[in-house]
C-alpha cells in the first residue's frame, strides 16, 4: 500500500471511528434516558399506591369535618337541625333517656315524692341535658376522625412533594443524557469535514508542485539526505506525477 493510500485510510478510519463513537454515546444516552423514565414510572406508581392506602382515612376525615360543621350550624340551619335530630332519634339517646327516666321515678317512689313537683322538673330537665351531652360527645368523636384524615392527607402531600423532587432529578438526568447523545452525534459531520480538508491539503501539497511542472528526476539520495527538503529545510522537491493505476492500487479497499 502506498503512502497516500495509507494516509487516506487512516483519515477515513478516523472518520469511521468518530462516527462509531458517536453512535455508542447516543445509544448509551438512550439507555440512560430509558432508565430515568423507568424510575419516574416507579415513583408515580409508588405514590399512587400510597394514596390509595390512605384514601379511606382521608375520606373519613373529610366526612367527619362536615359532620362537625353541621353540629355547629356552619353548613346552615337545616343541616344543624338534621344533625341534632339524628342524635335525638338515635338508639343511644332513646336507651339513655329511658334509663334516666326510670331512675328518677324509682328514686322518687322510694322517697315518697313520686307526685312532687321536683320529680316533674327533674324529668323535664333530664332529656335536654342528655341531648346536649350527646352533642358534645359526638363532636369530640368526629374530631378524632377529622384529625386522622388531616394527618393522612398531610402524609399524602409530603409523599407527593418527595416524589415530585425525585422525578425532577430524574428528568434532569434524562435531559442531560439525551442532550449528550445529540451533541455527540452532531459532532461527526464537523470531524468528517475537517478530515476531508486534511486529505485535500495533503494531495495539493504532493501534486501541486512549482507552477505545476514536474521535475525530470529526483536527486540522488545520500546518507542523511531527505529528497523532499532542501538544505535550508524548505519543501523544495516536486515528485513526479504518478500513474493513476499506482495511486488507486495503493488505496485500501475497505475502511
Amino acid at each position: 500500500m502506498s503512502f497516500i493510500g495509507k494516509t487516506i485510510g487512516k483519515v477515513v478510519g478516523g472518520i469511521t471511528g468518530a462516527s462509531q463513537q458517536a453512535d455508542a454515546i447516543k445509544e448509551g444516552a438512550a439507555t440512560q434516558a430509558a432508565a430515568a423514565q423507568q424510575g419516574i414510572n416507579q415513583q408515580n406508581a409508588a405514590l399512587e399506591a400510597f394514596r390509595q392506602q390512605l384514601a379511606p382515612y382521608v375520606n373519613a376525615g373529610t366526612g367527619a369535618l362536615s359532620g362537625q360543621q353541621d353540629l355547629l350550624g356552619l353548613n346552615g340551619a337545616d343541616a344543624q337541625k338534621a344533625a341534632i335530630g339524628a342524635l335525638q332519634n338515635s338508639p343511644q339517646f332513646q336507651a339513655l333517656s329511658q334509663q334516666g327516666n326510670d331512675a328518677i321515678l324509682a328514686n322518687a317512689s322510694a322517697t315518697g315524692g313520686l307526685r312532687g313537683g321536683n320529680v316533674q322538673a327533674a324529668l323535664a330537665q333530664f332529656q335536654p341535658a342528655l341531648l346536649s351531652q350527646l352533642i358534645d360527645q359526638q363532636y369530640a368523636r368526629l374530631g378524632g376522625l377529622t384529625s386522622i384524615g388531616q394527618n393522612s392527607a398531610a402524609g399524602v402531600g409530603n409523599a407527593g412533594l418527595q416524589t415530585g423532587s425525585n422525578i425532577a432529578q430524574l428528568l434532569q438526568q434524562q435531559g442531560a443524557a439525551t442532550a449528550g447523545g445529540q451533541i455527540a452525534q452532531g459532532s461527526v459531520p464537523g470531524q468528517a469535514f475537517g478530515s476531508l480538508l486534511g486529505i485535500g491539503g495533503l494531495l495539493g501539497g504532493l501534486f501541486g508542485g512549482k507552477g505545476g511542472a514536474p521535475a525530470a528526476s529526483a536527486p540522488a539520495a545520500s546518507p542523511g539526505f531527505n529528497p523532499l527538503f532542501s538544505s535550508a529545510g524548505n519543501y523544495d522537491f516536486v515528485p513526479p506525477k504518478l500513474p493513476v493505476s499506482d495511486l488507486i492500487g495503493g488505496l485500501p479497499t475497505k475502511f
